[in-house]
């Protein structure tokens, strides 16, 4: 019989082949390792350790309980929108109305709409290196160009105006900021953001920010892109409760933009999510009317494990870092030790069962460190503290 030929994927799939080998291959390992019954201690992941709030979930049961589970506009449910718009409003001096606020599944889900009503194939978008794994697997979905900015350790992980503003050229249709950072936890200064809000507002160029770790400050607050800004025209900030109140299987997310951008966010919603969960929406509603003692107590348990864990690498010979200002998460400068980040991340499960992921799946800028993350309970952490120590003391 004759060979069939099978038919093509389209190109957007082919450009998702992305190699994550590199990104997550200890942390798989370490995974299937500890589903096999090893003793593995998990500090490569981002996932809340933390329950949701019980009123929280209570909330949600309810509204699934009198029917709220059915078809939601596409742009959520404004009681949603309106406390979105709420919670904007309070942080920033601008006041934010549910005309420029679109709900999503995540805030992932945002980035990806808000940049396909952004970008066009072949625009550039500029990203600062570091950066959340994801953001390039977006960016090459829609075929954008990335324009990368190094923020490096000597910088304390910040860009300066003039190293993003020399990245923009003709092409450039976007600046893709994300403060309080993943994986570092640096904080921009209210000075950068509105100089980059000025900036792009004289050159028509959109300036979208990640800000999804904003209640997760610890020595300095955050400040929000429509805080430090004077005009909003051009200016898109997007947002979760994944990190903040624990409800990273929620999937709850948004976006806050001119309402221009927001209907062209209703119509890309409309054709592909349509909407996300009424009781979910109604139960994060709740949640940002009613979490100034959760996201606090939260906060405050985060600092305390980062600092704990700060003060026993203190005490590991060969290691540096830098102290995060937000987050769950460390970067573990270890080049001094070995070099190739991928290869102690490896050799370190491999000797001590303990998974850290490698700096360098975030970018250039975090080679030759690991990410120590502080989503597991204290006695954890400090074990992992013991395990890592161990192991650079048999090195």
């Amino acid at each position: 019989m004759p060979q069939l030929k099978l038919p093509d994927f389209s190109q957007l799939a082919n450009r998702l082949n992305l190699d994550s080998d590199d990104a997550w291959a200890v942390h798989d390992e370490a995974v299937a390792l500890k589903r096999k019954g090893e003793d593995v201690i998990l500090l490569s992941i981002g996932d809340p350790d933390f329950r949701t709030p019980e009123p929280i979930v209570d909330n949600a049961i309810s509204h699934m309980r009198v029917g709220r589970t059915h078809y939601s506009p596409a742009l959520g449910e404004l009681n949603l929108r309106r406390a979105v718009a709420d919670y904007e409003s309070r942080v920033s001096p601008h006041r934010c109305t549910v005309e420029e606020v679109a709900i999503f599944p995540g805030v992932t889900a945002a980035i990806y709409a808000v940049m396909s009503c952004l970008l066009d194939p072949g625009d550039g978008v500029v990203m600062i290196d570091p950066m959340y794994v994801g953001y390039e697997p977006i960016m090459a979905a829609l075929n954008a160009k990335p324009q990368i900015v190094m923020a490096t350790p000597a910088k304390e992980f910040v860009p300066s105006i003039e190293d993003i503003t020399n990245k923009v050229d003709a092409t450039t249709k976007v600046i893709f900021l994300n403060t309080p950072a993943n994986p570092t936890g640096a904080i921009m200064p209210a000075s950068l953001l509105a100089s980059l809000a000025a900036f792009c507002q004289e050159r028509g160029i959109w300036l979208v920010c990640d800000e999804v770790y904003s209640m997760f400050t610890f020595d300095q607050p955050h400040i929000s892109l429509r805080t430090a800004a004077e005009k909003l025209d051009n200016l898109v900030v997007i947002d979760g409760l994944s990190k903040s109140h624990a409800m990273s299987g929620w999937r709850m997310g948004w976006a806050v933009s001119p309402p221009d951008l927001t209907k062209h966010l209703d119509h890309f919603s409309a054709m592909s999510i349509f909407g996300c969960p009424q009781f979910i929406q109604d139960a994060a509603a709740f949640a940002l009317n009613n979490d100034e003692y959760y996201v606090k107590e939260m906060c405050d348990r985060y600092q305390l494990r980062r600092d704990r864990v700060c003060e026993c690498l203190d005490q590991i010979p060969g290691l540096s870092y830098r102290k995060p200002q937000s987050g769950m998460f460390i970067m573990v400068d270890v080049s001094t030790i070995e070099n190739d980040d991928k290869l102690f991340a490896k050799n370190l499960l491999d000797a001590e069962k303990l998974s850290l992921l490698p700096g360098s799946a975030f970018g250039e800028a975090t080679r030759g460190h690991v990410r120590f993350s502080l989503v597991q309970p204290m006695n954890i952490l400090m074990a992992g503290c013991d395990r890592l120590s161990q192991f650079i003391a048999a090195r």
